[in-house]
């Protein structure tokens, strides 16, 4: 068994979950503890037998509840040293046992999930993505990225699921309420990734057996999920591939997703 949920996953916040027959992880905590409870509940997964947190970066969206969450129920978070040096409010709540650091790009295991973190161009302190490796198989986890590097489409690749952003539609975005300097922001270089650029990653995946992609972190007033999803089918058949080899859905701001399993 090699599964993964989407719990949230959103500009208002995100965690998801990765699960194995005797391992169960969370990446990020960017909602309540109360909510993330209420998630997993609804899956029938009981939050104490949650085994880590793994966290991408210290942005509120991704680390809101954090530090309740990983107290209330006994649990170790993993980041990088400069990502906990931003997370003090965080860090307080945690019991000093349950911090764990690890190295971007230096491999680590919990449980029977093999763990890659690799450096993604978001504005934070040390941001990064995850490969988790299971049997063999492969996923990833990949948002908050500004623009695909030949780093990151290398991590991506062999991946048997992917987790990528969608963020948002260069020509609404110019038309939002947005603040120019906001704008600016989500479409620099360490900002988020446009639907387009998305839909090209997953074109150039596709060569190397991507099976299923879920599109993530998507922006409420910059996007819309019909039109994240139609612009990766659009883009998959001007490159002449295939659509039915491969399952594209979006993730849910607020709802889990259904599971995808890994195989």
């Amino acid at each position: 068994m090699f599964n993964f949920y989407s719990l949230y996953s959103g500009s208002s916040g995100n965690c998801l979950l990765v699960q194995t027959s005797s391992t169960r992880i969370l990446i990020d905590a960017g909602e309540s503890g109360k909510k993330i409870s209420s998630a997993l509940s609804s899956l029938n997964i009981e939050p104490n037998s949650i085994d880590a947190i793994l966290v991408t970066h210290e942005h509120s969206d991704h680390t809101k509840g954090l530090g309740i969450f990983s107290k209330k129920y006994d649990i170790p978070v993993f980041a990088n040293s400069k990502t906990w040096d931003c997370i003090l409010k965080q860090t307080d709540k945690i019991d000093e046992k349950n911090i764990k650091k690890f190295t971007i790009e230096e491999n680590f295991e919990i449980g029977d999930l093999k763990i890659h973190p690799f450096k993604i161009p978001h504005d934070a302190a040390n941001p990064c993505g995850f490969n988790i490796v299971h049997n063999n198989k492969k996923l990833s986890i990949a948002t908050d990225i500004g623009h695909i590097t030949s780093n990151i489409a290398h991590k991506l690749e062999d991946s048997s699921f992917v987790l990528l952003e969608s963020n948002y539609d260069p020509e609404i975005l110019k038309c939002s309420s947005y603040p120019y300097l906001l704008k600016q922001r989500i479409a620099g270089p360490n900002g988020h990734l446009p639907n387009l650029e998305a839909a090209k990653t997953i074109s150039f995946l596709m060569n190397s057996g991507l099976k299923e992609v879920m599109l993530g972190h998507l922006s409420k007033e910059n996007n819309f999920p019909e039109l994240a999803y139609k612009t990766v089918v659009n883009e998959l058949i001007d490159n002449k591939k295939d659509c039915s080899k491969i399952k594209i859905s979006v993730a849910s701001r607020s709802n889990p997703s259904p599971i995808v399993k890994i195989v």
